[in-house]
Formats: structure tokens, C-alpha cells, sequence
């Protein structure tokens, strides 16, 4: 799955350079960022500024400030699409290479069930998630490191928290802890999904084998049999829903109630009138950016749970390739 690419003489350009160049087209995509996070704050200290006293700001000055942040998305559009364009040809070289190593050593992996999608499917979607993992990983960092001295140093205005009262640097604390709460809750609800979607993942090959077998031999794919087999697949299926429900609902409410935590911790800050709308704006933007990064996790755990299965899948491919059992264990139906 790795060594195919990344340490292949003949993948070198994309590989390592490659991934040196999305690194840091990343990084430059945080910096623009934190000047959009800047321009927040004097953008919003401006508009206070005009519907507090009419005819203090000139439309020329307005304007201006929109055009400057005009300037700075159009700069990140250009970065995000060139970005995303080489992307997918990064994937697909990934790709290429996971086929190739695979395809040298069909005559040992074929007797593999649903070998041809591992092959075929499995080996792009391998590709796919651990480089958007990978870059989402890398930009949680990023942001830490450019937005957490941000955040700390607009955290030194927000004095008082309801309930607790003076706590230096609160925010950056806040953060810290809304992100672990979040992580550890969806870790505990969502154990049990990587191995049913493992499992999901052997019914539809057994499904799609059978078919396939039934294109060029009219005995096979006989109703009775496909009619056991897509029975499975809806067992699976509808046992998965049943675990992704409470899982969605842990996920969402988590993420809807933090919307809200920054508004009430800085609630008698802002009562008070001890900050202008513009550091109000930035002290949320940072929050929301240092918050994002920690939850990281709580993100990305349905890819996360769909790339365990993926691995799972092409692990028995390379097991086999060097001669070593492997045993595909699912769960039994909770």
C-alpha cells in the first residue's frame, strides 16, 4: 500500500516531491488564513464604527477593505483549484502503482473473494482517503501552529468565564477541552463501526461474484441464491444504519452545542462591552480554527472507519503475496 509508491525509484517525482508540494501549497493556504482572520477584525471594527456614528467611514474606505479581502480569496481560490487538480494526479499515480504491484502478483491473489474490486476499486479509494487524511492531519497542525498564539493572545481580553471566573488564556483552554470531550465521546460510540463496515464490504463481493459468475454460467445466479446473498447485504446494511444512527446523533449534537460554548464563556466579556466587534470576530474565527484543528478526529472518524476497512482488505493481499495466513474476522450481528 506505501512502499509501492513511496519507496519506488520510478514514483520519486510524485511521491516525495509531490507530497512536498502539496505540504506546502497546505501552508500557504493556513497563511492566507490568518490574513483573512486579520482582515475580520478591522473589517468589523469598521462596520461598528459606521452604524455607531453616520458619515464617520467613506464608502471609498468601505469598499477598499472589501476589495482587500476580495484580493485574498482570489489568491486562495487560484491555490485551492491548482491544488485540487494535482491532487487527483497524485491519487491516481498512487493508484497506478498499487495496480501495478498487485496485477505482478495476480496468479496469487485471485483466488481472493472480490480480489478484482480490491484491485480494481479499492486501491484508488485507498489512495483517496489516506492523502485527504494525510492533508487534513497536516493543515490541523498547521493551524495550530499559526492560530493557537492568535488565540492566545485574544484570549488575555476575555477577563471572566460565567461560573468560574478569572482563568487566564481561557480560550485556548476551552478549545482544548471541547475537542478532547468531542473525540473521546465519538471514539466510545463508534467502535464498533470499522469492523461491520469490514464486513458490509465482504457481502456486496460475495453479491457482486455471484453476479458476475451468472453472466457467463446460466446456472449460477439463480434467484434462490442471489436472493440469500442481497439477504445478507441488507442484514449488514440495516445493522450499520442502526449503529451510524446513534452515532449521528452523538456527532451532531456534539458539534451543534459548540457552536454556541465560545458566545457563552465570553458572555460577560461581551455584557460588558470590554471588546469591539472586530476582536469579537477574531477572537471566533481563531476559536473556531483552533477548535477545528483538535477535532481533527471527530471530523474525520466516518473516513477514518471506512479507510480500516479498506486496509483490512488490501492487508490480506499483501499477506498473501508474502506467503503469510490471514484470517478476515467481522462481528457477529449486534
Amino acid at each position: 500500500m506505501f512502499k509501492s509508491f513511496f519507496l519506488n525509484k520510478k514514483w520519486f517525482a510524485w511521491s516525495l516531491l509531490g507530497s512536498l508540494v502539496i505540504l506546502m501549497a497546505t501552508w500557504y493556504k493556513v497563511q492566507l488564513d490568518v490574513q483573512i482572520n486579520e482582515w475580520f477584525g478591522d473589517f468589523y471594527n469598521t462596520v461598528q464604527e459606521a452604524l455607531a456614528t453616520p458619515g464617520a467611514v467613506e464608502f471609498e474606505s468601505f469598499l477598499g477593505k472589501c476589495m482587500t479581502f476580495a484580493k485574498i480569496a482570489g489568491i486562495y481560490i487560484l491555490v485551492a483549484v491548482i491544488l485540487e487538480f494535482f491532487v487527483r494526479h497524485y491519487i491516481f499515480r498512487w493508484r497506478t502503482a498499487m495496480n501495478n504491484y498487485y496485477m505482478s502478483h495476480w496468479g496469487e491473489l485471485r483466488h481472493i473473494e472480490g480480489a478484482a474490486q480490491r484491485v480494481q476499486e479499492d486501491t484508488m479509494r485507498f489512495a483517496r482517503i489516506v492523502e485527504a487524511l494525510g492533508v487534513a492531519f497536516l493543515r490541523s497542525i498547521m493551524t495550530l501552529v499559526a492560530f493557537l498564539p492568535i488565540l492566545w493572545a485574544l484570549s488575555a481580553q476575555v477577563t471572566e468565564l460565567p461560573w468560574i471566573g478569572p482563568v487566564d488564556h481561557s480560550l485556548v483552554y476551552l478549545a482544548i477541552i471541547s475537542a478532547t470531550c468531542g473525540t473521546v465521546l465519538l471514539a466510545i460510540v463508534g467502535i464498533k463501526l470499522p469492523g461491520l463496515e469490514f464486513k458490509n464490504q465482504r457481502v456486496e463481493a460475495a453479491y457482486r461474484k455471484e453476479l458476475v459468475f451468472g453472466e457467463d454460467h446460466e446456472e449460477r445466479a439463480a434467484p434462490p441464491t442471489v436472493g440469500e446473498l442481497f439477504f445478507n447485504i441488507r442484514k449488514n446494511y440495516f445493522n450499520l444504519y442502526r449503529h451510524y444512527l446513534y452515532f449521528d446523533i452523538a456527532k451532531w449534537s456534539y458539534l451543534q452545542f459548540t457552536v454556541i460554548v465560545p458566545y457563552i464563556m465570553m458572555g460577560p466579556t461581551i455584557v460588558a462591552g470590554a471588546i469591539t466587534l472586530g476582536v469579537l470576530q477574531q477572537i471566533l474565527r481563531a476559536f473556531g480554527k483552533v477548535e477545528e484543528s483538535f477535532q481533527f478526529l471527530v471530523n474525520s472518524w466516518s473516513t477514518i472507519v471506512e479507510l480500516m476497512s479498506i486496509y483490512k482488505r488490501l492487508k490480506a493481499f499483501e499477506l498473501t503475496i508474502k506467503g503469510k495466513p490471514f484470517i478476515e474476522h467481522y462481528p457477529v450481528d449486534a
